[in-house]
């Protein structure tokens, strides 16, 4: 369903169960709502909570700003690389406020929130931003966004950068999926059928290749979230793979010793993606979490 949520139209899937406890989920850049695996929201539900999801603004089904254009992506690099403030169409503040713009139009006045990787920055300056809304915070190969902290590997920098060949569908699909493998989980390989599909299904719902580089942009100009990592009093989980090249674990250990009180995971194997056998061993950590946040408050 389509809700009116901070002023923008956003996409939501709600697993309903009124007088459950609810958790918001948050997806990473350019990723739609159906990335959050079957299984994994199927055992949220199990385990008694009322699950939530929705596409962040400017992918996926919800609203687009298209009229806003995308800048100059490689310049704005440059700039960050430098210490120059980024320009963006919005900020991840923004988005945060999305989510809470949901929790509103849903009647909903507290959540657990797991968002993955911007997702979970996003999640971050939720719970900094609106403390009284949260009930447990889980950051999924995730950043405080701190300026000295490693970046992605090389060639996965580099292919964050590269364009499709064209825009047919195979070509799509194809540019996709070499981005997906450059992330994979080493210990945990899928195979490529499962991906190609996984990666048709999300094309053939939506593509949005401009909204991707406004909320890299969004991303880029972020500036300060490290400190305001100390404001938050939720319950916090911090979850990272050991073999992510993305986003490399030593960013989301410092999301942790930022965050007043946060257990920390490491997940032996894991890159930047969620394989089944990774859901797996999140969930064993996530759900016993949640389950104690939520019988503390």
């Amino acid at each position: 369903m389509k809700l009116t949520a901070n002023g923008i139209q956003i996409e939501v899937e709600d697993s309903g169960g009124a007088g459950r406890p609810v958790i918001l989920l948050i997806m990473g850049l350019g990723m739609q709502l159906i990335a959050w695996p079957d299984a994994f929201v199927q055992a949220l539900a199990d385990a008694g909570f009322r699950v939530v999801r929705y596409d962040n603004r400017d992918i996926g089904l919800s609203q687009t700003f298209d009229e806003v254009g995308t800048g100059n992506l490689v310049w704005q690099s440059v700039r960050q690389r430098i210490g120059l403030p980024v320009h963006s169409a919005y900020t991840l503040q923004d988005m945060a406020n999305d989510g809470l713009g949901v929790l509103d139009a849903l009647g909903i006045r507290r959540a657990h929130v797991v968002g993955a990787s911007m997702g979970g920055m996003i999640a971050q300056r939720l719970a900094a931003s609106a403390p009284q809304r949260m009930t447990s915070l889980v950051s999924i190969m995730s950043s405080s966004g701190a300026r000295n902290l490693p970046g992605p590997r090389p060639d996965v920098a580099a292919a964050l950068m590269r364009r499709p060949a064209s825009r047919t569908e195979a070509a799509l699909v194809a540019h996709s999926l070499g981005f997906v493998r450059l992330i994979a989980s080493p210990a945990y390989p899928q195979e490529e059928r499962v991906l190609t599909d996984r990666i048709t299904r999300g094309l053939r719902r939506a593509y949005r290749p401009a909204g991707i580089v406004r909320q890299m942009l969004a991303i880029g100009a972020d500036s300060g979230r490290e400190a305001l990592l100390a404001r938050i009093a939720s319950p916090t989980l911090v979850l990272h793979g050991d073999a992510d090249p993305l986003v490399p674990i030593a960013c989301g250990q410092d999301t942790a010793r930022r965050i007043p009180g946060a257990h920390f995971v490491s997940v032996p194997g894991m890159g930047h993606d969620l394989p089944p056998q990774v859901v797996d061993i999140l969930l064993q950590h996530i759900v016993p979490f949640l389950q104690t946040a939520e019988k503390r408050a």
